[in-house]
């Protein structure tokens, strides 16, 4: 497996990224520079958490104009597997790839803390290795991670079953009080029509070992792994 991690002025969560894919799964990572053109030949694009370009104009917006989004872009309609963590959600959003948009916190304050999840589904390639409904703690680090949608872009994304974690409460209810930042319908996770991309504003990255605390992100990389083995 080999997953180019992607490297803008500001990034903060890329070397996370890199350790989870390298010491935690085997695999080979590397990281790709916002400049570059060239994706070498990766199965699989992480666009890795942070504060791209200062976060200036709003969140992931100059990110998404990038010159590796290009090729990042090309390589998404093509079916190859995508994932956007936090800030990687937003360029994700910013560039088309994902429906909606992340705006400021409902708190108007920058959150880090731990944070409950629910899977929602487990019919995609980054999520396999999970049971549906399963309880999950990944740390939430974000300002503006409150996700929103017109509502019949919500409606679709339910329906189609392309909401993949849910912010819950430890009971695993999706009740106002779990959800912090203000998510439409506590909406943490998403995929895109064909599945291969994913957004999240938690970072599963920062929850595969569990010398440090809950593991409950290692999955979620063991599942792309699975994946790739397979295609």
């Amino acid at each position: 497996m080999k997953v180019g991690v992607v490297t803008f002025p500001g990034s903060n969560g890329d070397y996370d990224c890199y350790k989870a894919v390298r010491e935690r799964l085997g695999g080979e990572s590397f990281f790709l520079w916002h400049k570059e053109h060239d994706l070498r030949g990766a199965d699989a694009i992480l666009l890795p958490g942070g504060f791209s370009y200062g976060d200036y104009l709003r969140a992931g917006a100059i990110a998404s104009l990038s010159p590796i989004m290009r090729e990042v872009r090309a390589f998404a309609e093509a079916g190859g597997p995508v994932v956007g963590i936090c800030n990687g959600f937003q360029i994700l959003c910013e560039a088309g790839l994902l429906p909606g948009a992340l705006i400021r916190n409902r708190t108007l304050k920058f959150i880090s803390r731990p944070a409950e999840l629910r899977v929602e589904s487990t019919e995609t390639p980054f999520t396999s290795l999970y049971a549906p409904g399963q309880l999950l703690r990944v740390p939430v680090a974000h300002g503006e991670g409150c996700y929103v949608a017109e509502e019949e872009v919500l409606d679709a994304l339910e329906r189609s079953g392309r909401v993949v974690f849910r912010y819950v409460n430890e009971a695993g209810e999706p009740t106002p009080e779990a959800n912090r930042n203000g998510s439409a319908r506590n909406i943490a996770g998403i995929v895109s029509e064909r599945g291969n991309v994913l957004g999240m504003m938690p970072h599963p990255e920062r929850a595969v070992d569990p010398l440090l605390g809950p593991a409950d992100g290692l999955p979620l990389f063991r599942s792309l792994a699975a994946h790739l083995a397979h295609a």
